[in-house]
């Protein structure tokens, strides 16, 4: 297990001093449990309270999209939670992933996709 996803947790309750028993009750969760996450001896949390830690620290979309894929690196073959609605609910996002990795597309060929999402974001953005 990957101690990443508690150590930036722990990092980012103590720069918004918020303390472990605090976020635990925010969670729903016993301090003991939260303490274990912090330390890496449990799997981060699902889903919605990850969503519930960013929103109990003050993350941005940055910080939050880290912390997510952090967690998805803690478990061995897994994508990060946030992710997986939307990649099965948009068939050519299937279609474009299978492709890419079929062709082995590198850092380079994702930057150009990011681009002209970027470029749509701002069309979309200015209409």
């Amino acid at each position: 297990m990957d101690a990443k996803f508690g150590e930036y947790v722990k990092a980012k309750r103590l720069e918004k001093d918020v303390n472990l028993r605090k976020l635990a009750e925010i969670l729903g969760i016993v301090p003991a449990y939260m303490s274990d996450i912090e330390k890496g001896r449990r799997y981060p949390p699902d889903r919605e309270k990850i969503y519930k830690i960013a929103e109990a620290l003050s993350l941005n979309d940055d910080e939050t999209n880290e912390m997510f894929d952090l967690a998805a690196l803690a478990k061995e073959n897994s994508i990060s939670p946030d992710l997986p609605e939307y990649i099965m609910g948009t068939e050519k996002a299937r279609v474009a992933l299978r492709m890419a990795r079929d062709i082995n597309a590198d850092d380079k060929d994702w930057l150009k996709i990011i681009e002209m999402l970027e470029a749509k974001e701002k069309g979309d953005a200015n209409h």
